[in-house]
């Protein structure tokens, strides 16, 4: 009867053991991915906040569909930028389509 007792006492112990080993992982994992991807991304979406914060009337951008152009008007949510030589291309944009900035101090 003895010998009973204790191979379920190891059995508890070695299932208790199997548990919090499996519970250290997931916390790794989990904590893999949170900084592999999860800060790095709101570190980013930060950054473009803060650029398109600091956005003003004269500086040249780039689009995400890759074309140069100068802010003429800025709105709320919304921007005009003028595109090339030609004065009547302007075009109204929302200011997420907006990828880099460069100011119009630094040209």
């Amino acid at each position: 009867m003895g010998i009973l007792l204790t191979a379920d006492a190891a059995a508890q112990g070695s299932s208790l053991t199997s548990t919090l080993f499996m519970v250290g992982w997931l916390v790794i994992i989990v904590a893999f991915f949170y900084f592999a991807m999860i800060r790095p991304q709101k570190k980013e979406q930060k950054q473009k906040q803060e650029m398109l914060g600091s956005l003003e009337i004269g500086d040249s951008v780039l689009t995400t569909s890759g074309f140069y152009g100068v802010v003429i008007d800025i709105n709320d949510d919304t921007v005009i930028v003028e595109f090339g030589n030609n004065k009547n291309c302007r075009i109204p944009m929302a200011k997420t389509a907006i990828n880099q900035v460069e100011k119009a101090s630094d040209l």
